[in-house]
């Protein structure tokens, strides 16, 4: 996997492979297709910025730095020794800007038969403006007949529309052999192209598998070309679940990433993002303008502009508008989170309401509790943060503040604008600031 190169028109001091589409680095779409048809142990040519991309890049990833970076004939030299090593037959050249590329098809170019005679399989595509690529010149039989550089080509040749994507499966032993042929070009660097040619010109056959699709070729070498390979993943995982049952009212404008998974019956409304690990149940509605992101949604939940990180709902909460949970927070069956209602780090009980204006941190909430709007739990000291717990039944008045660490008791209840900083026993009702215990005759 070749991943040396600057990437300058990127202009970013993030390595380009780094930069993610459809909510995954680059390189890690591209070592996750090589290994999903069947590539062993893959090698990754790093040059600009090595540490950076060795960073991401599982541990056991094996790396060699290509230095000074002269070409992607080079590339393939340097890893030669250590891909030699393993003695494999066949040998998959990949880039680390390889995100496109259907698995089926990627497959079908490694299953193509390479051999002493065939040393060759390339990926190519038709380009409806082929402008500034090589041209894929066919013979008669279908093999390649050779490559040839849009400014050495015949305007003949310029009607081509077939160019190569850069990837290529080949019969192992004979790139040892030719890579070390390769002439330089003016610049003094070294190109796989030119392997085509070589094969050609010793009376070897060369195939090549034709992308259904132009947009699997599709490079990413700047910011507008990266735009466009996120809107090319976005349409297609909009369409795979859209198959699978799911409603997405305006697929052009909701933003789903490649592994989220979503169950049937949901819809989907404009202005969503859905990113990471999220997995939505049956059911569901969500939007519009909401951002879900490694959220886990139980069945018949909605979730109405708003947001959900690193959290769990159950079945049939309700969450919004301008909601905001966060932090590994688990609401359970049945929770109402009104607007602008923010939960971080807690867990609330079944059957609980939070009302508008409120925020609960670092707490476990029971079961049927009414948070009415305007609570705070006061979970930070300046130095610790603190839990609080509230018992089931209980009903926790508008504006109540409650000065963590602190225990609500079951069916305890608190009056409107308390400051509660002590612990609230069962049944009873405390009012006041601070908070105080009322005599039954003050009770409500």
């Amino acid at each position: 996997m070749l991943a040396a190169g600057q990437g300058t028109r990127m202009r970013s001091a993030l390595h380009k492979v780094l930069h993610p589409v459809g909510g995954k680095p680059l390189i890690q779409r591209a070592l996750d297709l090589a290994v999903g048809v069947g590539a062993d142990d893959p090698v990754v040519v790093l040059g600009h910025l090595p540490e950076q991309v060795r960073a991401v890049l599982p541990p056991s990833t094996r790396t060699v730095v290509q230095e000074p970076q002269r070409g992607t004939g080079h590339a393939v030299q340097v890893a030669a020794d250590l891909l030699r090593q393993d003695g494999a037959d066949r040998l998959l050249v990949l880039y680390g800007d390889t995100a496109l590329v259907e698995p089926s098809t990627l497959r079908q170019l490694v299953n193509q038969p390479v051999a002493p005679d065939v040393p060759i399989a390339l990926l190519t595509a038709r380009l409806p403006n082929p402008y500034g690529y090589g041209r894929v010149l066919r013979a008669a039989d279908g093999t390649v007949a050779g490559m040839v550089e849009e400014s050495e080509a015949t305007d003949e040749q310029r009607q081509v529309n077939e160019i190569w994507s850069g990837l290529l499966v080949a019969w192992a032993p004979w790139v040892w052999e030719q890579l070390w042929q390769l002439e330089p070009r003016a610049k003094g660097e070294y190109y796989l192209p030119d392997l085509v040619n070589l094969a050609r010109g010793a009376g070897l056959k060369v195939l090549a598998v034709e992308a259904p699709s132009a947009d699997e070729v599709h490079g990413v070498n700047d910011r507008a070309q990266l735009a466009q390979a996120n809107a090319i993943l976005w349409r297609r995982t909009a369409e795979r679940l859209m198959q699978a049952g799911v409603t997405i009212l305006d697929p052009a404008r909701t933003y789903i990433d490649s592994d989220v998974e979503v169950g049937e019956d949901t819809v989907i409304y404009p202005g969503c993002f859905l990113r990471g690990r999220t997995r939505i149940a049956t059911g569901c509605v969500i939007g519009p303008d909401t951002d879900l992101f490694n959220a886990r949604v139980g069945e018949g939940t909605r979730v109405v502009r708003s947001t959900v990180e690193d959290s769990t709902l159950g079945n049939h909460v309700r969450v919004g508008p301008y909601a905001h949970v966060r932090g590994g927070a688990t609401i359970e069956d049945d929770v109402e989170l009104g607007n602008y209602a923010e939960v971080k780090g807690s867990r609330i009980g079944r059957g609980t309401k939070q009302h508008h204006f409120s925020y609960v941190g670092d707490a476990d909430i029971g079961e049927r509790v009414n948070l009415s709007a305007g609570i705070i739990t006061m979970n930070y000291d300046g130095r610790v943060k603190h839990r609080t717990v509230v018992g089931d039944d209980a009903f926790i008045g508008s504006d109540t503040l409650l000065r963590a660490p602190i225990r609500v008791g079951k069916a305890a209840r608190t009056g409107a604008g308390a400051v509660v900083i002590h612990d609230v026993p069962d049944g009873e009702v405390w009012a006041g600031v601070p908070a105080r215990r009322l005599s039954p005759k003050d009770a409500p």
